[in-house]
């Protein structure tokens, strides 16, 4: 592979490559989360330049994004999780702050793509481009890739697996401490995301016919129906780390 880095919007983008490279990797639900939804478009407008690509040749191969925040650096002053982040990065914004941590909140490797080492070279370029911007510290909010198999395990519990060798069970999360990372805490509600009854079954493909805890496609813990209210709540739980 001859692989380069560069700005998303460095230059236009075949819409076919960009959906060849999207494709698949993020259940329904975590497109419907509200809070998000307030954000996300100040936040993509104001900080597009932090979404960074890698390219085999011309083809977008993996890509992911940051925001600019304040932090600091005690497990105690973490945002609350990904949505948290969004709303600290536009605080921060708004308020003239001079941002000292690069949040790292996503990271997409191309389907075809995966298990390459691809997903360390982004990582290393976000690291990389936070240092050149005089920001010494860099954290993310993982989605462990495995914790849909335990939906019903805290996150608590879960981020503390190890296999032998000492490393993360959790691929996702062994890849970053491969990188040097260190796991700082659990994000038990990074996003929180609200919909009807009709709406999860139509965003989970489930008849959801009782109140009470369902245990979901993709789901990295439960989501709780209650019928007479007519709504789902699904808390989405991710885990700290710190590259920088």
């Amino acid at each position: 592979m001859s692989l380069t880095t560069e700005p998303l919007h460095a230059r236009p983008r075949s819409p076919e490559q960009l959906a060849r490279l999207f494709a698949g990797g993020w259940p329904e639900f975590i497109f419907h989360d509200q809070e998000t939804g307030r954000h996300i478009g100040r936040v993509r407008e104001l900080f597009a330049d932090l979404e960074l690509v890698v390219l085999d040749g011309d083809e977008p191969v993996a890509a992911g994004w940051a925001v600019p925040l304040c932090w600091n650096g005690e497990v105690s002053d973490l945002p609350a999780g990904y949505n948290d982040s969004l709303a600290r990065a536009l605080a921060a914004y708004d308020a003239g702050r001079v941002p000292d941590t690069h949040a790292v909140l996503a990271a997409q490797v191309h389907p075809d793509r995966q298990g390459a080492g691809l997903a360390a070279k982004l990582l290393t370029a976000l690291c990389e481009d936070a240092a050149r911007r005089g920001r010494a510290q860099v954290i993310c909010p993982v989605r462990p890739t495995h914790k849909a198999r335990y939906p019903l395990t805290p996150i608590e519990r879960y981020q503390a697996w190890t296999r032998p060798d000492g490393l993360p069970q959790d691929p996702w999360l062994r890849t970053h401490v491969r990188m040097g990372a260190r796991v700082l805490a659990a994000a038990p509600r990074s996003q929180v995301i609200t919909g009807s009854v009709a709406d999860w079954e139509s965003w989970t493909g489930l008849r959801l016919p009782d109140s009470g805890d369902y245990v979901i496609p993709d789901g990295l813990s439960t989501l709780r129906v209650d019928r007479e209210a007519d709504t789902g709540v699904y808390a989405e739980p991710n885990v700290w780390v710190r590259h920088r």
